[in-house]
C-alpha cells in the first residue's frame, strides 16, 4: 500500500468518525431539551406552595418516557469511546432521576434503580451503560439541590423537612469518605459536598436557636 493509499483510508475513517460524532451531538441536543423539560416541572417544589400541578407525576412519567425513547434512537450503535460526548447529559438526567426518587421516598436512588429508569444498562458488557463515575456525579448534583431545597423549604414554613435532608446529607457524605476517589472532575465535585453540608448544618441551627427545630410526629405525613 503507498502513502497515499494509506492516508486516504485514514481520512475515510476519520470521515466517518466525524459522521457519527455529528449524529451523537444532535441526538444530545434533544436530550438536554427533555432534560430541561423535566427540571422545570421539577422546580416547582422550591416554590412556597410546593408542586402546583396535582399530576405532576404523571407529567414526569410521560417526560421520563420520551427521555427513553429518544435515548434507544442512538445508544446501542455507538461506542464508549465517544463517551465525552454524552457524559454530561447522562450525569444530569442521572441527577433527574435521583431527585424525583428522593421526592418520593427520601432515599437514595441506587445506580441500577437509574439504569432502569433511564432504559440503560449497568454492566458495560450488554451495551450502553451508567458508568459508576456519571452516577456519583449526579448524586453529588442532587447534594446540591437538597441544600437549596432545605432554605427554601424554611421559607414555605417546611421545618421538618430541612433535618431530614440535613440527616440524608450527613449519611451521604460519610458514605464518599469511604471511596477512594481518583477521577480529578468527580474529586473537585466531591470537594464541594462540604458546603453543601455546612449550608445546611447552618439551616438547621438556625431552626434550633429559633425552636424550630423537631422531629415530626410519629405517624405524621409529610406532603411532596
Amino acid at each position: 500500500m503507498s502513502v497515499t493509499e494509506l492516508f486516504s483510508n485514514i481520512q475515510g475513517f476519520l470521515s466517518a468518525d466525524q459522521d457519527v460524532r455529528e449524529d451523537i451531538r444532535k441526538v444530545v441536543q434533544v436530550l438536554e431539551q427533555t432534560a430541561r423539560e423535566i427540571l422545570t416541572v421539577l422546580q416547582s417544589v422550591h416554590q412556597p406552595t410546593g408542586f402546583k400541578d396535582s399530576n405532576y407525576h404523571h407529567i414526569l412519567e410521560y417526560l421520563f418516557e420520551c427521555l427513553r425513547m429518544k435515548e434507544s434512537s442512538f445508544y446501542q450503535p455507538f461506542s464508549c469511546r465517544f463517551h465525552e460526548h454524552w457524559r454530561f447529559v447522562l450525569q444530569r438526567v442521572t441527577f433527574l432521576a435521583a431527585f424525583v426518587v428522593y421526592l418520593e421516598t427520601e432515599t437514595l436512588v441506587t445506580r441500577e434503580e437509574v439504569a432502569k429508569i433511564l432504559g440503560i444498562e449497568v454492566d458495560r458488557e450488554k451495551g450502553f451503560h451508567l458508568d459508576i463515575e456519571d452516577y456519583l456525579s449526579g448524586v453529588l448534583t442532587l447534594a446540591s439541590e437538597l441544600s437549596r431545597l432545605a432554605v427554601n423549604s424554611v421559607t414555605a414554613g417546611d421545618y421538618g423537612r430541612p433535618l431530614r435532608i440535613s440527616n440524608f446529607i450527613n449519611e451521604l457524605d460519610s458514605g464518599f469518605r469511604l471511596l477512594n476517589l481518583k477521577n480529578d472532575p468527580l474529586r473537585k465535585r466531591y470537594d464541594g459536598l462540604k458546603y453543601d453540608v455546612k449550608k445546611i448544618e447552618e439551616v438547621v441551627y438556625d431552626l434550633s436557636i429559633r425552636g424550630l427545630a423537631k422531629e415530626p410526629e410519629s405517624g405524621a405525613t409529610t406532603e411532596k
